[in-house]
């Protein structure tokens, strides 16, 4: 089996170190565009087999699409950070033009790829991606739930002073500021995480979980990488061994929760197949609201790709 992590940056070198130390597949490639970077990061991730004691070979390459030829999972890491003085627009198109250009090379040489897209901004960037590959949404998701709730019980098991083993959380709706936790499905090993702390520090938890990305950014200037490319290789794991896992991640909705024609954050069975079932929670009039909001958000968003995509044709 053979998975390709395209983007040898941070995030797009972690994944594929944990999928390499995982054993996850016989091969990993690691493309970029950046000359000798991709070459140089599997070499020295390879160097450490003798030591971690695994056998996934690990090769890296200069935009050679061709080596990713019948990749079963492909994560896509690749776009820039926004700059200085950059408009979200600005942002967009130019992410845009390379994650559409990353997509169709993919297809190209793997059309039965399962695509998991971790470029930023991650909503967007995922509808891009569905709309250039033509493979079916199923095959076609983002991260970026499993991340935010990997940082909500992070910061609950401090609280708490409990191992993160034993935390269960959902989270829903965009990768931002309007993503939705919920309190209501936390759990720490089956009790509800409100019976055992105070709801104003839960408040603070979620508010310091909406900001996570950003409290990273604040302190290394620069976005993280360990926790995002350990969340995208948990979903190639997902994926790869048929494990049937529950997560939080970018889906195509038509119709569940009553929305329709949006990628959003909600909870789906993964399996070999990619997303196998989009998971309808009973949420309360508060928590749908909230949703509702964050979905807007998001539309709003793929509404600006949209219109660049509308221009281009003209």
């Amino acid at each position: 089996m053979k998975v390709t992590v395209v983007g040898a940056g941070n995030v797009g070198a972690t994944c594929a170190n944990v999928i390499a130390h995982r054993e996850l597949c016989n091969e990993v490639i690691l493309l970029d565009i950046k000359e000798g970077i991709a070459e140089g990061k599997s070499l020295d991730i390879w160097q450490t087999s003798p030591i971690n004691l695994y056998d996934t070979r690990l090769r890296g390459v200069t935009n050679d699409y061709a080596a990713t030829a019948g990749s079963e999972v492909v994560v896509i890491t690749s776009g820039l950070p926004r700059k200085p003085g950059m408009s979200r627009d600005d942002l967009i198109a130019t992410n845009a033009g390379i994650v559409r250009s990353v997509t169709e090379n993919i297809v190209k040489h793997s059309p039965d790829t399962i695509i998991v897209v971790v470029s930023n901004p991650l909503d967007v960037m995922t509808y891009c991606a569905y709309l250039t590959s033509g493979l079916d949404s199923t095959r076609v998701f983002g991260m970026a739930g499993i991340l935010d709730t990997a940082r909500y019980r992070a910061f609950l098991a401090e609280a708490l002073n409990v191992s993160p083993k034993d935390i269960q959380a959902v989270l829903m709706g965009g990768h931002g500021d309007t993503m939705v936790p919920l309190p209501r499905y936390t759990t720490v090993s089956g009790i509800p995480v409100t019976e055992l702390i105070s709801k104003d520090k839960l408040d603070a938890i979620i508010k310091r979980t909406t900001v996570g990305g950003g409290e990273l950014v604040n302190l290394m200037g620069t976005s993280a990488w360990y926790a995002p490319g350990a969340a995208a290789a948990q979903m190639v794991e997902a994926i790869l061994r048929d494990q049937k896992r529950i997560f939080p991640c970018c889906a195509w909705l038509q119709g569940e929760y009553g929305l329709k024609d949006v990628y959003l954050g909600v909870p789906v069975k993964i399996g070999r197949k990619g997303i196998e079932q989009i998971i309808e929670l009973k949420l309360n009039k508060e928590e749908m609201e909230l949703v509702n909001n964050s979905s807007a958000a998001v539309k709003e968003v793929m509404n600006v790709l949209d219109n660049m995509n509308a221009a281009a044709l003209k």
